[in-house]
């Protein structure tokens, strides 16, 4: 289920809004000042985050900034109590994605909400089109899923394809197996290891000159697997 943050400092219109969006299946947590709302945001994954401008301890304006600052691309919608020109185009330049004035309808809410979301789709699906990876003589074209070794293509199972592109997209980070399963399979369930080794050892062999000693999916022994680092 997707997670959304709502950071408002009014609770009744953060119940209210909580309420409605847990109709469209979301999953929402609640912050009431801004450094609370700051916490909850980089320490958890959200689909998107409805921030209020005015807000106690920290204003929207500094939650939205330093958000971008630490490179989290978050959708936000932020919501003020003004109509000030000001006020939008300010939140805007420092990376909101869209904003509504109070007063204002639930209907025109969830529009903007869902509005917000189609477009944080459309652009990562963008990115992911245009997506291409090197190492040495290792290519990775994401959005076609094509994988050559030395201008030769190499023909990868759906999750092996998956499992090489997380990896070389966090080179150097050690992932354990928990955590690739969780990653690149979608569910985390101990006792299936076995299946994230079998295919690391398939998609060795498809794309390691040696598999004894591989230059590109490293062991980190004891812990799991990892990508090299350029």
């Amino acid at each position: 289920m997707d997670k959304a943050l709502i950071i408002e400092d009014d609770r009744d219109i953060s119940e209210l809004i909580a309420i409605h969006l847990s109709d469209m299946n979301m999953e929402v947590d609640k912050a009431y000042d801004g450094k609370e709302g700051l916490m909850k945001a980089l320490n958890n994954r959200y689909r998107f985050i409805l921030l209020d401008i005015r807000l106690p301890l920290l204003d929207g304006f500094e939650v939205c900034k330093r958000l971008r600052m630490e490179k989290d691309n978050t959708p936000v919608l932020m919501i003020t109590s003004k109509s000030e020109e000001i006020d939008k185009v300010l939140g805007l330049e420092i990376g909101a994605d869209d904003y509504i004035s109070k007063p204002f309808g639930i209907r025109e809410l969830l529009a903007r909400v869902k509005a917000v979301l189609r477009r944080a789709e459309r652009t990562a699906q963008s990115r992911d089109e245009e997506l291409e990876l090197r190492c040495d003589q290792l290519y990775i074209n994401v959005g076609m899923r094509i994988v050559e070794v030395g201008g030769e293509r190499v023909e990868l199972s759906p999750k092996e394809f998956d499992l090489l592109v997380h990896l070389a997209s966090n080179p150097g980070k050690t992932y354990s197996r928990m955590q690739l399963l969780d990653k690149v399979w979608g569910y985390e369930f101990e006792g299936f290891e076995h299946t994230v080794n079998s295919h690391i050892n398939r998609l060795r062999s498809k794309i390691e000159k040696d598999m004894s000693q591989p230059e590109y999916i490293l062991t980190t022994w004891g812990v799991g697997y990892k990508f090299r680092e350029s």
